[in-house]
C-alpha cells in the first residue's frame, strides 16, 4: 500500500495543489475542468443506467420507459445522462472555441490540442451510438440514415454498411453492437482525457495574451481550484433547472414515440450538437463529397497548429482576425439552425454559403492572415 500511496500524492500534489499556473486566466478556462465534471458524471450515470437497460429491440424501449417509471430515481438518472450529455457538448464547445480565440493550439501545445480533437471525435461517436439506445423513432431512423453514409466508401461500401448493422437493417444485432461500444467508450475518453492533462502540464497552461512566461504563475490550490469551484456551482445550478424543470427541451420529441420501421419521421435530424455538422453534410448535392466534407471539417481541427504560423497568438492583438473569428462562431450557429431545417430554398444555399466560409476559415483566412501580420511584425522589428 505504501508503494502506491506515495506516487499518488505526488501526481495530486504536482497537478492539482502546486502546478505552476498563469495568474492572469479568467473563467473561460473552467471549462476543461467543467468537461471533465460531465464526463465523471456521464460514467456513472451510465453504469448505473446499464443495470436496468435491455439491449433488445422488442424491449430496449420499454426497459427506458421502465427506468422512468419504477427505477427509484430511474427518471433522475435518465433526465442527468441525457441532459449531460448535452452539457458535455457544451463544456466540450466551449473549451474549443476559446482555444480558438486565444491561439492555445499554437506551438508548443499543437499536440495537446490534437488529442483534445481526437477526444472531440470519440464523443461525437458516443452520443451517436448513445442515442440510438432508448430505441424511438428518431433513434432508429438516425441509425439508418447516417450508417448508410459508409455506403459511399467505393468497392466494399455496401458491404460495409452490412458489417456495421450486423444485418440488412439496423435490427437487434445493430443495438447489441451499439450498446457494447456505447459502454466502452466513455472509458477510452477518459484515457485520452488524462493523456490530454498530462501532456499540456508538460509543456504549462496558456493564457489570455498567448505569451509563453516562467513567471507571473502562481499554484493551482487554492487559487484556481476555488475559482473552477465557483464555475461548478453555477453550472449545477443550470444545470440542475434543466433536469427539474425543463428535462426533454434538448431532445427530439419523435423519440419518445417508439421505433417503428414502417413509419419514416417527417424530418430526420440528430441531437442539437451534431447539427453544424450535419448542414455541411447536406449542403454539398453530391453524396461522396458530403460524407467527406462532413468529415474534413471535424479532421481539418487536427491539423490547425500546423497551417497556423502567426507569431502572435491571442485575439487580444489581432483586432482583424477577431472581426473573422466572430464571423465563424456565428457561421457555426447558422450552421447548425440549417440542420434542423428542411432541405429546401432558402434553406440550402444559406447552409451551402456557410459551409463555403467555414472551410475557408480554416484554408484562406487563417493562413492568409498568418502571411500578413507575420510580415507587419517583422516590418515593426526593423523598425
Amino acid at each position: 500500500m505504501q508503494l502506491f500511496k506515495k506516487p499518488l500524492i505526488n501526481i495530486v500534489n504536482n497537478h492539482l495543489i502546486d502546478y505552476p499556473t498563469p495568474i492572469n486566466i479568467h473563467y473561460a478556462w473552467n471549462f476543461g475542468f467543467l468537461a471533465a465534471i460531465c464526463l465523471i458524471i456521464q460514467i456513472l450515470t451510465g453504469i448505473f443506467l446499464a443495470m436496468h437497460y435491455t439491449p433488445h429491440i422488442d424491449l430496449a424501449f420499454l426497459s427506458v420507459e421502465h427506468i422512468c417509471r419504477n427505477v427509484n430515481f430511474g427518471w433522475l438518472l435518465r433526465y442527468v445522462h441525457s441532459n449531460g450529455a448535452s452539457f458535455f457538448f457544451i463544456a466540450v464547445y466551449i473549451h474549443l472555441f476559446r482555444g480558438l480565440y486565444y491561439g492555445s493550439f499554437s506551438q508548443p501545445r499543437q499536440f495537446v490540442w490534437a488529442i483534445g480533437i481526437i477526444i472531440l471525435l470519440l464523443m461525437i461517436l458516443t452520443a451517436f451510438i448513445g442515442y440510438v439506445l432508448p430505441w424511438g423513432q428518431m433513434s432508429l431512423w438516425g441509425a439508418t440514415v447516417i450508417t448508410s453514409l459508409a455506403s459511399v466508401v467505393p468497392l466494399i461500401g455496401n458491404s460495409l454498411v452490412v458489417w456495421l448493422w450486423g444485418d440488412f437493417s439496423v435490427s437487434q444485432a445493430t443495438l447489441n453492437r451499439f450498446f457494447s461500444f456505447h459502454y466502452l467508450f466513455p472509458f477510452i475518453i477518459a484515457a485520452m482525457s488524462c493523456i490530454h492533462l498530462a501532456i499540456l502540464h508538460q509543456v504549462g497552461s496558456g493564457n489570455p495574451l498567448g505569451v509563453d512566461s516562467k513567471i507571473n504563475k502562481i499554484s493551482m490550490y487554492p487559487y484556481f481550484l476555488i475559482k473552477d469551484f465557483v464555475g461548478l456551482i453555477v453550472f449545477l445550478i443550470v444545470f440542475s433547472f434543466f433536469i427539474y424543470f425543463m428535462p426533454n427541451v434538448l431532445a427530439h420529441s419523435d423519440n419518445y414515440i417508439e421505433a417503428n420501421p414502417m413509419v419514416t419521421p417527417h424530418l430526420i435530424v440528430p441531437e442539437w450538437y451534431f447539427l453544424p455538422f450535419y448542414a455541411i453534410l447536406r449542403s454539398v448535392p453530391w453524396k461522396l463529397g458530403g460524407v467527406l466534407a462532413m468529415l474534413i471539417s471535424i479532421l481539418i481541427l487536427v491539423v490547425l497548429p500546423w497551417i497556423h504560423n502567426i507569431q502572435i497568438r491571442s485575439s487580444y492583438f489581432r483586432p482583424v482576425y477577431k472581426i473573422f473569428y466572430w464571423l465563424f462562431v456565428a457561421c457555426c450557429l447558422i450552421l447548425g439552425w440549417i440542420g434542423s431545417c428542411a432541405v429546401e430554398d432558402p434553406y440550402v444555399w444559406i447552409g451551402q454559403i456557410a459551409t463555403i466560409f467555414y472551410f475557408s476559415y480554416f484554408l484562406i483566412i487563417i493562413p492568409f492572415l498568418g502571411i500578413l501580420e507575420n510580415f507587419l511584425v517583422n516590418k515593426l522589428q526593423k523598425i
